[in-house]
């Protein structure tokens, strides 16, 4: 911690509380100078990120379908480019406590205590306070539905020891995983950056708590938790709405936009979807519902990783689908069940979401809202009669130009002809600067390119 002195009393209290000490006498630089040198000291870890190798590189957007079962791949964009997960962190937070259930380290019905450290998280939070105990089930609840960070905290502390070493083993469970490009620095997803993974790598996660942890699964369909009477409601606002969804997790924070890993269940098939970089929650929400509807009809493709290998968690899988409410407590106990969509809308609009909540997705019509092409500025790659030859048109520009395009969100447009359907290979969601620099790179590469308006997008 920076403490600033007006002067050189009480130096030796302050130094021996571990505080780093700068005064502000006529020996010393300016106080303003000294702390614009401070903060620019706190930035440096950001700018070496940011300046790391082009691998380390962070998508404003990527997403994935695979099957749960199989592993097969149904759709990847930037699928393997390292992002901030925000609180789909969560997701390894619940993963390591069902290791600790299942090594008998922890029960449901355990106490766990609150810390100082855990009652100071920002939100989203119950608002647990330091000294009082909370139930483990209790804080499983809350991470599923409220997201509540005092409670991963909790969670990590009884099971680490402190925040920093349940971190530790978070990263090294999932390089067992085979999560390869992931590591963990909090159990809560608040910004860090040095906390980073992947599409590819949320799905893997995603499909070893589905497959390892079966009998825990159905806490993710939970759609409502009641703690010292106050409801909290589900921020997957997609189960409301998106037949046969029931689970996994949201997350936001500014530097990654809106995020959600899904799983939905049709006709005994068990899909899971990964979406980083949403515009806005609605956005990311009707996205992830697009992508699944064209998987479940057999529509997607690869897109941006033709060779990639499956999505396969190791270990014995278990094939069992969870049917059931939340282990261990009745329906009429957790809240789980919403018998009216109202209800869902008005618990979820209730509810701080992660950081924005816009109710009215809940009232949305089962199917996702209009097709329109992302915003922004764009650019148009090719026309072809065939849907997959312009899938890959888009995937062979992006190779081209990865430092321009890594963050463009791939976009197949279809127009009907006299002769048939034509498709519109490109890519959206771009500055206008960045389209020119885009198709000049592209043409230098003998790859025809046009840009595209904002307002030709849709």
């Amino acid at each position: 911690m920076l403490r600033i002195y007006p002067d050189r009393q009480r130096l030796g209290a302050a130094s021996a509380r571990g505080h780093s000490i700068v005064t502000t006498t006529s020996e010393n630089r300016p106080l303003a100078a000294t702390v614009r040198l401070g903060r620019l000291f706190l930035l440096l870890p950001l700018l070496a990120l940011l300046l790391a190798a082009p691998g380390t590189a962070l998508a404003k957007y990527a997403s994935i379908v695979i099957d749960a079962e199989t592993g097969e791949i149904l759709h990847a964009a930037s699928a393997d480019t390292r992002n901030f997960p925000a609180s789909m962190t969560k997701m390894m937070t619940l993963y390591m406590t069902f290791d600790a259930l299942d090594a008998r380290k922890l029960t449901l019905d355990q106490r766990l205590k609150v810390s100082s450290r855990a009652a100071g998280m920002a939100p989203s939070k119950l608002g647990l306070k330091p000294g009082e105990t909370i139930r483990t089930e209790d804080c499983i609840l809350s991470l599923v539905t409220k997201s509540a960070n005092d409670c991963a905290v909790v969670l990590a502390e009884a099971i680490g020891g402190t925040e920093t070493e349940f971190a530790r083993m978070m990263t090294d469970r999932a390089r067992a995983l085979g999560m390869r490009r992931t590591t963990f620095r909090n159990a809560s997803g608040l910004p860090n950056a040095g906390q980073l993974s992947t599409a590819r790598d949320m799905a893997r996660l995603a499909q070893a708590l589905i497959q390892d942890h079966a009998k825990y699964y159905p806490y993710f369909s939970t759609r409502q938790f009641t703690y010292k009477g106050v409801t909290h409601g589900n921020h997957n606002r997609l189960m409301a709405r998106y037949r046969g969804m029931d689970g996994l997790k949201t997350g936001f924070i500014r530097a990654s936009g809106f995020n959600l890993a899904a799983s939905a269940v049709r006709d005994g098939r068990r899909l899971i979807g990964v979406v980083f970089g949403g515009e806005t929650a609605v956005w990311r929400d009707n996205h992830m519902a697009d992508l699944l509807d064209k998987a479940f009809e057999g529509r997607a493709t690869p897109m941006l990783v033709a060779s990639a290998e499956r999505v396969q968690a190791p270990g014995k899988a278990s094939r069992r689908t969870p049917a059931s409410p939340t282990p261990g407590r009745k329906p009429d106990e957790s809240g789980s069940v919403v018998t009216a969509m109202a209800n869902a809308a008005e618990a979820v609009a209730r509810s701080a979401g992660d950081l924005q909540l816009v109710s009215s997705a809940i009232a949305a019509p089962a199917a996702p809202a209009a097709k329109k092409a992302p915003g922004g500025w764009g650019i148009q790659v090719g026309a072809f009669n065939d849907r997959s030859a312009s899938q890959r048109a888009v995937a062979n520009a992006t190779q081209r130009a990865p430092a321009l395009l890594d963050r463009a969100i791939p976009h197949v447009m279809e127009v009907s002809t006299g002769k048939g359907s034509l498709y519109r290979a490109r890519l959206m969601g771009l500055d206008e600067k960045t389209a020119r620099r885009a198709c000049a790179q592209l043409a230098k590469a003998g790859q025809g390119c046009l840009t595209v308006p904002p307002q030709q997008g849709l």
